[in-house]
């Protein structure tokens, strides 16, 4: 079987995990790299030794270099038109997430994806953890009775590390911290649970960064379960927990494990779920035609929430969504 043809579009520092993650995983090529930036994609193509071609336009190199996928990482303001070049050219594509900067920018994604064409999913990185994977099947399975109250906490120390990158400017990277980085937890709560969600109360502050750095968020979901979350982005250690209490059982990612509690007992949980990656979740759905785990409908729910969010602690008002 001939390697998938891979470029990478965008070389930032999360594109050196999706580079790590295709040369173990064996079964694609990255034989294009293209950057704006052309010494930071030469600094990817030294570090890593990739025989692959180099450019700073997008066009030209689907223009002249043959290609099969495209990882695309490069700052939110410019997923839609790159995700609409590479399949309009009949390439597949991983497009980190959020997916688009606009809410009709999202929707026109999914309603040409639903017409067919190459596969398009969204980095949701969760969506492949073990952790999260095992959260979701016990959850979902209705053996614990309905969920009854979401926590979350995420600290991280994220306002640190932008100073003078687009993640500090509003235009690019709308929502800061919540909409950067907490994009993935609002996707977990959503994946793990199957609830949408029905009102939002925030409030945030950029703590003298340009975009919002800490949110705190009280709401509810469909069916009525209450939800916490709190995102502090200028914390000085990484944590993340994710707490769902059902009506007859608790269930917990903490400590970078699952644990369940019942009757006042906490077990850590050993049987996990099978891990796995978005890049070797591309490469499946291209070369085995396996379900699509994080679509594009997927983005469209994390948007909205964030929307109402931001519009939350703007107007110091409930948002209704």
């Amino acid at each position: 079987m001939e390697p998938v043809r891979l470029a990478i579009i965008g070389c930032g520092a999360i594109t050196r995990l999706h580079v790590e993650r295709i040369l173990k995983d064996g079964r694609a090529s990255i034989v294009a790299l293209c950057d704006r930036d052309v010494a930071a994609a030469e600094r990817l193509r030294e570090a890593q030794l990739l025989p692959a071609q180099m450019f700073d336009d997008l066009p030209r190199l689907l223009n002249d270099c043959p290609i099969d996928a495209a990882v695309i990482c490069t700052p939110t303001l410019f997923h839609f038109n790159q995700v609409q070049e590479c399949r309009r050219r009949g390439v597949h594509v991983l497009c980190e997430k959020p997916l688009a900067d606009t809410r009709e920018r999202i929707v026109a994604i999914i309603d040409e994806c639903r017409s067919g064409g190459p596969k398009l999913s969204v980095a949701y990185q969760r969506r492949y953890d073990p952790l999260f994977r095992t959260l979701r099947r016990e959850v979902r399975s209705g053996r614990w009775g309905p969920v009854q109250s979401i926590t979350t906490h995420s600290a991280e120390r994220w306002q640190q590390t932008i100073a003078g990158t687009w993640r500090d400017e509003p235009a690019i990277n709308p929502g800061g911290f919540l909409g950067d980085a907490g994009s993935h937890k609002i996707d977990m709560v959503f994946f793990v649970t199957g609830l949408a969600a029905a009102e939002v109360f925030a409030h945030s502050d950029r703590c003298g960064s340009r975009v919002e750095i800490v949110t705190t968020i009280n709401g509810r979901m469909a069916g009525g379960a209450h939800l916490s979350m709190n995102f502090i982005g200028n914390a000085q250690h990484w944590r993340e927990d994710l707490h769902i209490h059902c009506a007859d059982a608790d269930w917990m990612i903490r400590d970078g494990a699952v644990w369940f509690a019942r009757n006042n007992r906490v077990e850590k949980i050993d049987q996990l779920e099978p891990p796995g990656n978005p890049i070797a979740a591309l490469l499946d759905m291209v070369l085995e035609g396996r379900p699509n785990d994080a679509p594009p409908d997927c983005a469209l729910p994390v948007f909205d929430f964030t929307q109402a969010v931001l519009q939350s602690a703007r107007t110091g008002r409930p948002v209704v969504l």
